[in-house]
């Protein structure tokens, strides 16, 4: 299977080039999420079987100052590249976020659940679903939540940092979601990607995290005691820990369709994250 991935250096695209060693990356400097007509370009000309776009902008504090060039990242490129991968007849895997939803209420969210973004990211990242919808090709939108490797920046790896140089910190406990290792994200887009060859039928909006279901401060808990740094974890809400964005309180995501239509299963990220401390050194 030759993919061409948007994406070469982020979280999910180092994990899909461990797994797809015939694929295609394309970093920024090859082709400019800034320039969708660039982006489109890479696939008008791709001799492959898929399209994965792994690239995004996720700084998602900054996007509140700078909506419109998240906008282009997240809305327009991704619907440029799913027009001409539709022009092509080729599969289009997109990755996507809980953050389209508006994280009330304590019930999982399912795929068709109205959204209702809280912030400019995550609107950015609903144009994008919308564009990539409208074009008309076969596609998959694939909506994940709290993404961990041992490669790039994230809360795993900021505990660690933190943790080196504390006895304690305060991490907040009244959002709940379920970490998801981007190694499992590339493995299932992969499965999905093959499905979807082998039945242009398939293809729609799915979810994908990692179970169980846990609070930030209860992650961080199990991260350090997994890696066996000493630390003291104290509870505070959202409310104590203000940020330019505003986050979801609920980003827990039902992931029954994505079992159903592709028999991909919730992975268990404790286990993911025994592995990612190994891979940074960090276990115990």
């Amino acid at each position: 299977m030759k993919a061409l991935v948007f994406g070469a250096t982020g979280q999910l695209a180092q994990e899909l080039r461990a797994r797809l060693p015939e694929a295609v990356f394309l970093s920024r400097a090859e082709a400019d999420q800034a320039d969708p007509s660039a982006c489109a370009a890479k696939v008008a000309g791709f001799d492959g079987d898929l399209v994965i776009n792994a690239a995004a902008w996720t700084a998602v504090d900054k996007a509140e100052a700078e909506e419109a060039a998240a906008l282009v990242v997240n809305g327009e490129t991704p619907g440029a590249i799913a027009r001409a991968a539709a022009a092509k007849g080729l599969p289009f895997l997109h990755v996507s976020t809980d953050y389209v939803f508006d994280g009330a209420g304590t019930r999982p969210f399912i795929p068709d659940h109205p959204t209702g973004p809280l912030g400019a990211y995550g609107r950015t990242k609903l144009a994008g679903e919308e564009a990539i919808r409208a074009a008309g090709g076969q596609h998959a939108i694939l909506r994940t939540s709290w993404v961990f490797s041992a490669h790039g920046n994230n809360f795993v790896k900021t505990m660690l940092r933190l943790g080196a140089t504390r006895e304690s910190l305060t991490v907040v406990a009244d959002q709940i979601g379920g970490p998801t290792p981007a190694g499992a994200i590339a493995e299932a887009l992969i499965v999905m990607g093959r499905a979807m060859l082998a039945d242009p039928a398939k293809g729609g909006t799915y979810h994908f995290s990692g179970a169980p279901d846990v609070s930030w401060a209860d992650f961080a808990r199990e991260i350090f005691a997994a890696s066996g740094l000493k630390l003291t974890v104290t509870d505070i809400t959202t409310d104590q820990y203000p940020t330019p964005a505003k986050r979801p309180a609920n980003s827990r995501l039902d992931c029954e369709s994505l079992k159903t239509d592709f028999g991909i299963a919730r992975p268990d990220w404790r286990a993911a994250l025994a592995d990612v401390l190994k891979e940074t050194g960090a276990q115990s």
